[in-house]
């Protein structure tokens, strides 16, 4: 997405973006402030193999998702209904925020799964504007 209307949006959206979290995806709720305590479901991707345990990293990532462009074409009352980033650690761990709150421009996000066939391109999307 290189529309510079778009990006422009973006960025301004990348300002007023809030990060909430989500306590199913999380063993170690970090500072994220999540009530009730994380509490894990089955089934669920951990946030915590990407190891981010602080709300501010999370917000970070997110905003930066946004203003790489890394988001999904759907928008809910002018908010991309996904968001995607990436973050390094032994490897890249591709990310994806999902709007919980378009109210407040609330997200919270997970790990992608290895499966998943997107998370390749989001990896090389996000490589590509560096």
């Amino acid at each position: 997405m290189d529309n510079p209307d778009t990006l422009k949006r973006l960025e301004t959206l990348s300002e007023e973006v809030h990060y909430g979290g989500n306590p199913e995806h999380k063993k170690n709720p970090g500072d994220f402030g999540l009530i009730p305590p994380a509490t894990p479901r089955m089934g669920k991707s951990l946030c915590d193999i990407a190891m981010i345990f602080r709300k501010k990293e999370a917000l970070g990532l997110l905003r930066e998702g946004m203003r790489r462009g890394l988001v999904s074409d759907r928008n809910v009352e002018g908010w991309p209904r996904n968001v995607w980033a990436v973050i390094k650690r032994d490897r890249l761990i591709p990310l994806e925020a999902q709007l919980e709150n378009y109210g407040r421009g609330c997200y919270h996000g997970y790990p992608m799964p290895e499966s998943d066939p997107f998370a390749i391109e989001v990896i090389e999307r996000w490589e590509a504007h560096v």
